[in-house]
Order: C-alpha cells, then structure tokens, then sequence
C-alpha cells in the first residue's frame, strides 16, 4: 500500500509538470505575425500561446536569455513553426531579411524602439518612484522649507525654498514617507512604502536653494523630500514562471485602493529574499470562503507580473483580470 501511494504520488507529480510545460497554441495562432509600434511581448505572445507567460518555451531561451533577453523590433515577422514535435518560434529581422532563431540585441533601456515586455505607459509612472525603504530612509534627504508666496500647498508651476545635499543635482523628485507595509500572516514589518508627489528643478543653488515644481501628481507640502532623478530603468527581461513555488498576498494596491483592475500596480508580500525576479507570473486567487459549513475553493481572478522586487516586497502588474483584485488576496505559481 505504501508503495503504491508512493507510485501514485509521483505520477500526479509528473502529470503536473507535463501539465506546467505543456505549451497550448491559441486555435486561431497566425503563421506569421507583423510586429508594429505598441506592441508588448505579453501581447505578441497572447497571438500564439494561450498561456502568454510560456513566452521563455517557445523560443527556446535559457534562463541566461531569460534574465537578459535579446529585443524584437518594430517590422521584425515572427514565425511559428509546427513542423517538431513541439512549436518553436523564430524571428525575420526586417533589417537583414534572414531568420534567426532568437531575436538580435540592439539596447536596454525602456525607451528605446524595442518591444517592451508590458505596456511601457502603464508603469512609467513606478518604475522608479514608488519604492519601499526602511522607516527615516529619507530623514536625511533634502526637505521642502516652505513656498516663496507662504502657500501651504504647492503644485505644479509654484517654486518654493529647500535645504541642500551641497550636491550638483538640479533635477529631483518630491516624495514623502507612505504607510507601513505589513505582512498579514507573520506580521513582520516589511518597509515603508514612499509617495511620489511630483518633480522639483533647481532654479538658484544654495543653502537653502530655491526650486520650481515641475509637475505634481499630488498636493505637496513643507517638509516633503527631494531626491535626485537620475535613475535609470533597464526594462530588460522576459516574462515566465517562476522558478519556484509561491504562496502570497496582495498587501496593497497602489493609490490606497482596496481593489485593483487591469493595469494597476499592487505590491505582494514576496521579494528577493524569497527568490521573486521581475518578469515572474503569478496567478492571482480569491478565498472561496464557506456555504452552509462547506469549504469553497479558491477562485482564480488573474495574472499579475512582477516588474520591480525589493529585499521583502515586490511591484507587480496586474496583466488579466475576470475580476477586481483585492487586499489579502492568494497569489500562486501560474
């Protein structure tokens, strides 16, 4: 009997990593596809493959090639083939008119003509401002005085007086010490999140210095701080499984939303140290609860992707969505 369990045990095993691996073609995936300005890999990947994070399979990448993939341009024709045992993509430059078995490298950074993983506009906004630092990370940064007319609110167009870092910056970002991200089972502090309230230029150096706000995306105030803007972003990765199992939650949405919707940005209670990369899919659940005593399984809602990973936290999308995502909802391998 014992044996016989074992046996069992490791057939289920091997039927669900078959299951896993198994790439399952779209009924209507076209033998060729035209890649035009706009387009995501995501996207591109949805038009053959009914499970869009299977992108890595398809294409036969390594995980080498996974973390630092080559880029698909805008006029390169992506070719399906059906002819092994298994469907394979290939690439036509639509420079060099050949076909090549993964595509060519030609930048890195997000704004370049390159076909990003995910819609580019949609985390413009997050890739480098919502962060998560430990509590009085900024104490120490440069502040906000106060405006030059004495209003108490600023916004885009006022200019106002702040301390100095003696430093040659003169573009920064304006942020301010968020909420304390939580985690809902163990209840370890996870790190503050931070605020992005706007951009702030130096118009005259100094301590204090005189800036002029040069966008805000909300009301800011005395006591806000500045950081420099000179991150860059390299939106250079593919997205896939992860390499392990996962189990989390949703512990925020952000704007301080209770639910979130395709596109938006929440943050789950895995990071770094608990092997989360950018570009891993996870498959969002909602706790089926309980009806007349019986327990209810869970139901799937979603995919998010990660696209930015902390030491506790990470940023995820949400990519697809029959429902709202909510707070202290299940996340899980895709």
């Amino acid at each position: 009997m014992h044996k016989f369990t074992i046996s069992l045990l490791l057939a289920s095993l091997i039927s669900f990593s078959s299951h896993a691996d198994e790439l399952r073609l779209q009924n209507n995936a076209p033998t060729r596809y035209t890649v035009v300005k706009g387009d995501t890999l995501w996207d591109i990947s949805g038009k053959f493959l009914k499970d869009p994070w299977k992108w890595p399979q398809i294409w036969r990448m390594n995980k080498a090639e996974i973390k630092n993939p080559h880029w698909i341009y805008p006029g390169d024709i992506v070719v399906l083939d059906r002819s092994g045992a298994t469907p394979k993509l290939s690439l036509i430059s639509s420079g060099l008119n050949t076909v090549k078995l993964s595509p060519k490298i030609r930048g890195t950074e997000i704004d370049d003509t390159g076909i990003p993983p995910i819609p580019a506009s949609t985390i413009n906004a997050f890739i480098s401002q919502p962060f998560v630092m430990e509590k009085g990370a900024l104490d120490n940064a440069p502040r906000i005085l106060e405006a030059q007319e004495d209003r108490m609110i600023l916004g885009a167009g006022d200019k106002a007086y702040a301390t100095s870092n003696d430093s040659n910056v003169t573009d920064w970002k304006i942020l301010r010490q968020g909420k304390l991200l939580i985690d809902p089972d163990t209840k370890e502090e996870l790190g503050y999140e931070v605020e992005y309230l706007g951009e702030a230029k130096t118009i005259a150096p100094g301590n204090p210095q005189r800036i002029l706000i040069t966008a805000a995306s909300q009301e800011i105030e005395a006591n806000d701080r500045l950081k420099p803007a000179d991150e860059r972003y390299s939106f250079r990765y593919i997205p896939h499984a992860p390499s392990g199992p996962v189990n989390g939650k949703v512990i925020s949405a952000y704007g301080g939303l209770a639910e979130a919707g395709q596109y938006a940005t929440i943050v789950i209670n895995k990071g770094k140290r608990d092997a989360m990369e950018e570009g891993d899919v996870l498959a969002v659940y909602r706790n089926g609860g309980k009806a007349d005593g019986i327990t209810l399984p869970d139901s799937r809602s979603g995919l998010i992707m990660i696209y930015r990973v902390f030491d506790k936290v990470s940023y995820a999308l949400v990519m697809q969505t029959s429902r709202p995502v909510n707070l202290l909802d299940f996340v899980r391998n895709p």
